[in-house]
This record gives structure tokens, sequence and C-alpha cells, in this order.
């Protein structure tokens, strides 16, 4: 399963927020073994960029995992609104 991730970060704290992030994800792709990528929306709209983490081919049990290292980051101070996750499967796997 991928899991996409989707939230909304103030343009001014871009910078600060892409280090939290980054080392957030590092992290995980250590400690669990998964690809990792980070997206950015090109344009602000309103002061906001739309972000969007992605980890693929995860377990089940990742995105506790995943909620888990959020929660510690303190990223969720420079989110506005709720973190919006998706689910995909892979449909080559899916035969």
């Amino acid at each position: 399963m991928d899991l996409y991730i989707y939230y909304r970060v103030q343009a001014a704290d871009a910078a600060l927020f892409l280090t939290k992030v980054s080392a957030l994800q590092d992290n995980l792709s250590r400690l669990y073994a998964v690809r990792t990528a980070l997206k950015r929306s090109p344009v602000a709209q309103d002061g906001m960029h739309t972000w969007m983490e992605v980890y693929l081919a995860v377990n089940e049990d990742f995105a506790v995992k995943l909620e888990q290292a959020v929660a510690a980051s303190g990223l969720s101070s420079l989110i506005d609104g709720k973190r919006h996750t998706e689910q995909f499967l892979d449909l080559s796997l899916c035969v």
C-alpha cells in the first residue's frame, strides 16, 4: 500500500517546514526501510502551499507509526488544518 498525505502550510514557513519534514522522512526511511517523496504545489494560494508526503509500499501498521512520528516532530504546529491521508494499492501487485 502507498500513502499520500496532503495538507497546507503557510508559504512564510516553507523553509522551516522543509527542514522538519525532511528530517521526519529521513528518519522514517531509515527506521522502516520505506521509500519516501515530498512534493509541494508550485504556487501559493492565499499565502499557503499544499504539501504532500508520499510513502511507498508500506505495511498496514506504518500509518500508526507515521502519526506517532509526526506528533513527536512538532510538524502539526506548522500545518493549517488537518493532514489528509489517501491510501492506494499498486495494481500490478493485485492480479
